[in-house]
This record gives structure tokens, C-alpha cells and sequence, in this order.
């Protein structure tokens, strides 16, 4: 029976977020057998080795998803986000080498993957650049660096990048490339092509890009979605391929059928901008955080 949270667009099996799960309760029968591990793929033969390795960083993730560390106002907000089934889907690891597109000045993502990677791996943070920046990228730099300034024994090792730019960082040097939430901005401006340019030279081949937008419905016009936030998920496959990846994977981990997006104010409208204020938040509370379609692409 298919995993309706990890649906694959190849026909090779692989372990996926759910059969993390699984294995890091099976991991304590299997000593010296291998163990079939069902993920919604196919089936995955695993030696024990790799079950304690995936387990591993299941657990790692879910401490740091867990720890008290994390602004209040951030963890509110997991139960729309789904941090440890987003980044299990993703397949990531605390030795890679990973790249944040905007993280954004709540460093909604940089209080997981920071940590995480911290004594093994890289985080790096690419951040818009100064000069001819708006004010609220402006302002989302300086509060990201008080972030980092807050807590030198998290955060002193995360490395900044510039992006848009050619190269965000050296040339195949990126394990992981991850973005929540920016592609609509960029075909806003008309700067999608380039964005996946530079991510596929930023990344290693085999490397994951992972991808996350507001999911635009299909019985309205493209633009029109678009001023509202939203992006065709096709659309985004699309691009992707266009510079080169291979889609991989799709999760429902961040579908949310509640969001009917025909809201005046967009996608905006939901928590956690609340772009309408008091006017009937309860209703939008309701429906919480957007449809989001959530894709996994490598480079070959």
C-alpha cells in the first residue's frame, strides 16, 4: 500500500520519512539480519548498519525540533510546518553540506539545521544582498545576525552566502540545497531560471535540491494565483527540470486541503501574516498555514 506522504516519481525503492520511522523502532531487533523495510516505494532491503544510521538521524532531528532553545513563536508553528517530516522526506544528513535559500529573519529553519549540522556538517545561510534591497530584506538580514549573535555555541559556525547570485557557493560544493516558500517571489520578478541555475551549480552530483511553495489551484489562471502566492506545482517541476534536475519524490507532508486560496489578500490572508488582522481570524486560524506542495529533486 503506498505511503501517501512519500510518493515517488522513480520506480526505485528507497526509505522515505515513514519507513524512518519504522526503522528506528525496528532497529533494536535487528542485530545481524537484514530487515525489509516497507515505505510506500517498493521495499528497501537495509543491512543493520544503515537502519541505525537512518534511525540516528531521525533522532537527532527530533531533538533539535524538541529543544527548548527554539523561539516559542516558532515552535507554534510546527504543527503547519511539519519540520521532522519535511526534512526526513528530504533525506537529510548531519554531515552534508546544506543551503538555505532566505531563511528570513525568524531563522524559522536555521534553529534546526544549524545545530543539527553544527558538528558534522555545514549550514550555510544564503541571505539577500545589501545593495539594492528592500527594507524588509534589510530588516530580515539584521534580525537573522542577532539570531546568530545570540547564541555563539548554536549558531558561531553557520556560514553566510549571497543569493540571487551566480554562484551561492563554490561550484559543486553543496550537499543540499533547500528553499520554503520563495519560488513565487521569483517568478514574480521573473528571476525563476536563474534561481535554479544557480542551484544546480551550487550542488554536487547526486545532490538534493528540496522544494516548498503555496500549491495554486488549477480552475484559475496561473497569474492570477500567482498575485495571490500561489504557484502551479507542474510549474515548478518544470523549471526544475529545466535546469537540469530529475524530480524524485513527492510528499503530502504539507498538503492542507482546508485552504480554499481565494482569499482577496492571498495566501496572506492565513496565520501566519494575518493580513486582514482581526477580521474573521478565527476562521482563517481554522484553516491554518497554506496547501503546499513539497518536492524532492536531484542533480544528476
Amino acid at each position: 500500500m503506498q505511503n501517501p506522504s512519500c510518493v515517488s516519481s522513480s520506480a526505485a525503492p528507497r526509505p522515505c520519512h515513514a519507513g524512518a520511522r519504522l526503522i528506528r523502532r525496528l532497529r533494536s531487533a535487528t542485530n545481524s539480519l537484514a530487515c525489509r523495510v516497507a515505505c510506500g516505494l517498493g521495499v528497501a532491503l537495509l543491512i543493520p548498519p544503515a537502519i541505525a544510521a537512518i534511525a540516528a538521524d531521525t533522532d537527532a532531528l527530533a531533538a533539535q525540533i524538541a529543544s527548548p532553545h527554539r523561539a516559542e513563536s516558532n515552535r507554534a508553528r510546527d504543527a503547519y510546518r511539519h519540520p521532522l517530516g519535511t526534512l526526513e522526506f528530504f533525506g537529510l544528513r548531519d554531515d552534508q553540506t546544506v543551503v538555505e535559500i532566505w531563511p528570513g529573519g525568524s531563522a524559522w529553519w536555521t534553529e534546526i539545521l544549524a545545530p543539527y549540522e553544527h558538528a558534522r556538517g555545514r549550514y550555510i545561510a544564503a541571505i539577500p544582498p545589501e545593495q539594492g534591497a528592500s527594507e524588509e530584506a534589510l530588516k530580515g538580514n539584521r534580525s537573522f545576525a542577532d539570531k546568530l549573535a545570540s547564541d555563539p555555541a548554536r549558531y558561531g559556525k553557520v556560514q553566510l552566502a549571497r543569493f540571487p547570485a551566480q554562484d551561492i557557493v563554490p561550484a559543486g560544493s553543496a550537499d543540499v540545497v533547500l528553499s520554503f516558500r520563495n519560488l513565487h517571489n521569483w517568478l514574480t520578478t521573473n528571476s525563476a531560471d536563474e534561481a535554479f541555475a544557480s542551484f544546480y551549480r551550487a550542488l554536487k552530483h547526486g545532490g538534493t535540491l528540496g522544494l516548498e511553495d503555496h500549491r495554486a489551484r488549477l480552475d484559475e489562471p496561473a497569474d492570477a494565483q500567482l498575485k495571490k502566492g500561489y504557484v502551479r506545482e507542474e510549474e515548478a517541476v518544470r523549471l526544475a527540470e529545466k535546469a537540469g534536475f530529475r524530480l524524485v519524490a513527492r510528499s503530502t507532508v504539507n498538503d492542507n486541503p482546508k485552504d480554499t486560496k481565494d482569499y482577496a489578500e492571498g495566501v496572506w490572508t492565513l496565520p501566519p501574516t494575518y493580513r486582514l488582522k482581526a477580521e474573521d481570524r478565527a476562521r482563517y486560524s481554522a484553516i491554518g498555514e497554506s496547501d503546499r506542495f513539497t518536492l524532492k529533486f536531484v542533480k544528476p
